[in-house]
C-alpha cells in the first residue's frame, strides 16, 4: 500500500491514471475507499488521487487537531510530493466543505471544484443533530457503531462493498473523528463564497431534499457554478450513482479544459 510522510506522519494514498489530476476528499469515519468507483473508472481519462485523512483508514493518527485548514495543508503537501501543480478537488458531504476551503485559501493550486452532497455551513437542525451524533459517538469511542451505520447506508444490498467500507472505517481514530465532526459542525464559509472564481460543479441527489437548500445556496453565491440533481438518488452518490456522477465529472472537466484552451 502506498504511504508518504506528511509533516511527520504516515498518510495512505492511491495515485492512478494519467492526465488532469483529481484529488478526492472523504467525510469523517468514511475513508478514501468510498471513492473506489471514481478511482477505477475515471483513471482511464484522468490522474485520480485519493487519500485517507489523518487518523482515518490506513493513515496514522494525528497529534494535531483535525481541522479543514490542516487537511488543506496536507493535500498541498501530498500534491507537492506527487509533483501535481494544480488539480480539481472533489469532496463528498463534509469533504465538499474542505473543497470550498481549499478553493478559498489555495486558489493558485486549484483548477476547479466538485462538491458532491456538500455544504458551506450547517444551518438546519436535522443535519446539526446528525453531525452532533457522530461527534458524541466518537467522543465515547463508539467508532464501530458509526462505521457500521455509514457503511450500510453507502452500500445497502452490496454486501461485499459494505464489508470493505466497514473494515476500513472502523480503523478510524476516535479522537481524530471527533475533531473532524466538531470542525464540520461549526464551519461556515458562506460569506466567502464570492471569492471563489474557479468553476465548481455541484452534484446532489434528487431525493436528498434536506440538502437541496445547501445546493441552491452554493449555486446562488458561487460566481461560476453548475448545479445538477441526479434523479432517483439520495445522499450517497459516489457509491449509489457512481456511473452518473463519473459522467458528470468527466464532462465538467472536459468543458473546463475546452474553455481554458479557447481563452
Amino acid at each position: 500500500m502506498p504511504h508518504t510522510c506528511i509533516k511527520g506522519y504516515s498518510m495512505y494514498y492511491e495515485d492512478c491514471g494519467q492526465g488532469t489530476p483529481i484529488v478526492f476528499i472523504h467525510p469523517p469515519v468514511l475513508t478514501s475507499l468510498n471513492f473506489q468507483y471514481q478511482m477505477k473508472k475515471l483513471s482511464a481519462d484522468f490522474r485520480t488521487v485519493s487519500f485517507d485523512i489523518r487518523g482515518h483508514g490506513s493513515s496514522e493518527p494525528s497529534r494535531e487537531e483535525i481541522t479543514y485548514p490542516l487537511i488543506v495543508k496536507d493535500i498541498r503537501q501530498l500534491m507537492d510530493q506527487l509533483k501535481i501543480e494544480k488539480a480539481f478537488l472533489c469532496g463528498y458531504s463534509t469533504g465538499g466543505s474542505v473543497v470550498l476551503d481549499f478553493l478559498i485559501s489555495c486558489p493558485e493550486r486549484a483548477l476547479g471544484g466538485i462538491v458532491i452532497s456538500g455544504m458551506s455551513e450547517v444551518n438546519d437542525s436535522k443535519l446539526r443533530n446528525k453531525i452532533a451524533r457522530g461527534l458524541f459517538l466518537s467522543r465515547i469511542g463508539a467508532i464501530s457503531a458509526i462505521a457500521l451505520s455509514i457503511s450500510w447506508n453507502q452500500a445497502k444490498t452490496k454486501l461485499s462493498l459494505m464489508r470493505s467500507l466497514f473494515t476500513d472505517a472502523k480503523k478510524t481514530n476516535a479522537k481524530n473523528a471527533e475533531q473532524y465532526y466538531h470542525y464540520s459542525l461549526n464551519y461556515n464559509c458562506t460569506a466567502q463564497l464570492e471569492k471563489i472564481h474557479h468553476p465548481v460543479l455541484l452534484v446532489y441527489g434528487e431525493k436528498d431534499t434536506p440538502f437541496h437548500p445547501y445546493a441552491k445556496l452554493l449555486q446562488e453565491r458561487l460566481p461560476k457554478s453548475e448545479l445538477v440533481f441526479i434523479q432517483k438518488t439520495k445522499h450517497q452518490i459516489p457509491t449509489k450513482a457512481a456511473g452518473k456522477v463519473n459522467d458528470l465529472i468527466r464532462q465538467f472537466i472536459y468543458r473546463c479544459e475546452s474553455s481554458l484552451s479557447k481563452g
